[in-house]
């Protein structure tokens, strides 16, 4: 049996374009991440918005997730799933809850303050996640719309995480 490991850079590269060919920016991200956490900071950049976003996406895991969900979601789109599993990710069932838990492993790495903004950002829905969200396109996004939450949210973290360690080391906590 012959094993096979694709080269990191190319996952990302690929991550990178299916990305932006299901019509989501980075900068769409940092949106987020600022919405949700511009109370908290008040002096919060979109600069470090957007580094944390970076961060976040540049780790396997969340390539990983990335393309299993903008696959499925792509699958869905040209009705090549299985019955029922086809109906359920077509219509975005409230029951099926698969999208949630494979956005959830990409805030998994990020700890509990990620769960709570992915909370947050999937019941409120805002800016990009309301477009990934809305139906009757050509695109399919059941599974882009948690991805992209769960990005959010896990850069909302390791910026909530930062900014206390910068606090603890100035002794401004």
């Amino acid at each position: 049996m012959v094993t096979y490991s694709l080269n990191s850079e190319a996952v990302e590269k690929a991550m990178n374009e299916w990305l932006t060919k299901r019509g989501v920016r980075r900068e769409d991200i940092a949106e987020l991440v600022y919405l949700a956490q511009q109370e908290y900071y008040p002096v919060l950049t979109m600069d470090e918005c957007r580094e944390s976003v970076d961060r976040v996406l540049a780790k396997r895991e969340v390539h990983n997730a990335i393309l299993t969900g903008i696959q499925l979601d792509i699958l869905a789109e040209e009705g090549k799933l299985l019955s029922p599993l086809q109906e359920m990710i077509e219509n975005d069932e409230k029951l099926y809850g698969c999208d949630e838990i494979l956005a959830l492993s990409i805030v998994n790495v990020y700890g509990s303050i990620g769960f709570t903004n992915f909370g947050f950002l999937d019941k409120t829905k805002p800016g990009i996640v309301d477009r990934l969200n809305r139906k009757g396109g050509p695109m399919l996004h059941t599974f882009l719309d948690d991805i992209v939450s769960a990005i959010a949210a896990s850069a909302c973290s390791r910026l909530a995480h930062r900014k206390q360690a910068h606090a603890e080391e100035h002794e401004l906590v």
